[in-house]
């Protein structure tokens, strides 16, 4: 077994992100309801371990736009609206059905929504961060998600996989999984290019891997391509903790991952004294609104 994965093994703060496309059917876009209780479970077992975890979870907007049966012509005629409308419709069901299964295994959640103001902020970041510490001495498991309610643009952080690293990046954890639509990283898309090589490990995360990234998403569901996780990588690597992109398919996979099992791309951490990370998501936001 390889080292580096074995020491997974010993992470003690965990943030696990799920995205959209993960948690519902792809036929009909209902909730995967066995998939959500194999991860709820998953998640109550590394907290039975004696680690701190994270859920950061998609799946707002995809719920409130089934829920309200959004044709996408709606959707075309006030998008930003439209999707806060919904996303304020689905993240009251997402919760919902989140607790009821959590509490089957009686564990306490808590819902934290975010927006960039959190981290940009300093008097929210830090508030932000007392609130997360207070959970976990309480031993609840906060579920996070972007406050898309009231965000002023149609992106604000803009994309799950980045708003996990920033989480992570946030409360000092040591240990950040992505679980999406691909086994991880590849030198090329693997969906468009056969000869795509799977990459097992980023021992340091330049240039060269960051070019790998691609504004693409197979899922049609989701926002977040394999650009977004290598800046989710970049943030984490950076602030000290170990990141993983793995396939959702089998939501088992979170324990494989923490067992030291070779799943998914390894990105291991290269902490950066001078990272800031309120810098950082300004930047990234800038970068953003000049396209």
């Amino acid at each position: 077994m390889d080292t580096r994965r074995n020491l997974l093994k010993k992470k003690r703060r965990v943030v696990i992100k799920i995205g959209s496309s993960s948690l519902q059917h792809t036929e009909t876009g209902d909730m995967d309801y066995i998939r959500l209780e194999v991860l709820v479970r998953e998640l109550c077992n590394l907290k039975n371990q004696g680690k701190d975890v994270v859920l950061v979870s998609s799946g707002a907007i995809a719920q409130g736009k089934k829920a309200v049966h959004l044709t996408p012509e709606q959707l075309q005629e006030h998008p930003i609206a439209v999707k806060q409308a919904c996303a304020a419709v689905g993240q009251a069901r997402l919760m919902m059905t989140y607790q009821k299964i959590f509490a089957e295994y009686n564990q306490v959640t808590a819902q934290i929504l975010m927006t960039r103001q959190t981290i940009s902020n300093d008097i929210n970041r830090i508030n932000a961060q007392n609130t997360f510490e207070e959970l976990f001495r309480m031993g609840v498991i906060p579920i996070v998600n972007e406050n898309d309610t009231v965000a002023t643009h149609e992106i604000e952080i803009g994309d799950n996989d980045t708003l996990s690293a920033i989480v992570a990046s946030m409360i000092g954890a040591d240990l950040l999984i992505l679980l999406s639509d691909i086994d991880g990283l590849y030198t090329d898309d693997p969906r468009a290019n056969p000869d795509a090589e799977f990459i097992e490990t980023v021992e340091h995360l330049d240039e060269s891997f960051l070019r790998m990234g691609k504004s693409t998403t197979g899922s049609g569901v989701g926002t977040g391509g394999m650009s977004t996780k290598l800046t989710a990588a970049t943030i984490a690597t950076a602030s000290g903790a170990d990141m993983v992109i793995a396939n959702s398919k089998d939501v088992r996979i979170i324990h494989r991952i923490i067992d030291g099992e070779n799943y998914g791309t390894l990105f291991l951490a290269e902490k950066q004294d001078a990272f800031d990370l309120p810098d950082f998501v300004e930047n990234l936001h800038s970068c953003r609104e000049r396209g």
